[in-house]
């Protein structure tokens, strides 16, 4: 049952909300919402275009993070971006202001954007999770199953040339795997259905613990960045199949 205080929330998101008809609303509530048929269609997340997907998000409950978030965290950038960066999940300031990568990571993450060349506006970043888990734990598996399907999307409607998978858990969450990060570096991988390609690197939160680690980050920028130019050179049709 919706309550007063969720309706106004959702309205504050300018998410549109349907019941169905045999939904029981609390007084005052039912009056106001627009009623969905219980056999009425509802368009599968791989048809939604940006907007309802990001209401689509704000709305979802899907797992017990939506308990807990201040707000979710679609994510940010170009929507016809060539890059695109996927992280883990919102930590706390993410959840605070709703966009991902922000703080001393996010400082770090778009230092690693500039040197490639390029703006953060440039780009297209997001998270495996939507919401932030609390405590900033790690992600568990049946979060990121729930979220898989919005993530999916926002790759297919970015349609990136290169999918940049940031740190370990994003990278082992999209390509379903536990292997080791140091094994997974170093290599072009393929994401989903649009067989994406897909290079592994380090967080920036790692980075910043660990500024030790920055040349084997560079070194996978520069991997990505060679990819990224052979594959514009295959797409243009003057480098080898």
């Amino acid at each position: 049952m919706l309550e007063p205080r969720q309706v106004a929330y959702l309205r504050a998101l300018d998410v549109d909300i349907y019941v169905p008809r045999d939904v029981p609303m609390p007084p005052g509530v039912a009056e106001s919402l627009p009623v969905l048929a219980a056999d009425a269609p509802v368009a599968p997340i791989t048809e939604l275009g940006w907007d309802d997907l990001r209401r689509a998000v704000a709305a979802c409950q899907s797992c017990e993070l939506h308990q807990t978030r201040t707000q979710t965290v679609f994510g940010v950038g170009n929507p016809q971006a060539r890059w695109m960066f996927i992280g883990e999940a919102p930590g706390m300031e993410e959840d605070a202001r709703g966009e991902p990568f922000v703080g001393r990571a996010g400082q770090m993450l778009n230092a690693m954007i500039r040197a490639l060349g390029m703006r953060r506006d440039d780009v297209f970043i997001a998270n495996i999770l939507k919401c932030r888990p609390p405590g900033n734990r790690d992600p568990k598996p049946s979060e990121a199953t729930s979220c898989r399907s919005f993530l999916e999307r926002q790759v297919a409607l970015v349609d990136p040339m290169l999918v940049i998978a940031v740190g370990r858990i994003a990278a082992q969450s999209l390509l379903a795997t536990d292997t080791p990060i140091a094994k997974l570096r170093g290599k072009v991988h393929a994401f989903g259905a649009g067989h994406w390609p897909l290079i592994v690197t380090y967080h920036p939160a790692y980075l910043l613990r660990s500024p030790g680690e920055k040349r084997k980050a560079w070194q996978d920028l520069l991997q990505a960045r060679q990819l990224f130019a052979r594959l514009e050179r295959e797409r243009a049709g003057t480098g080898a199949a």
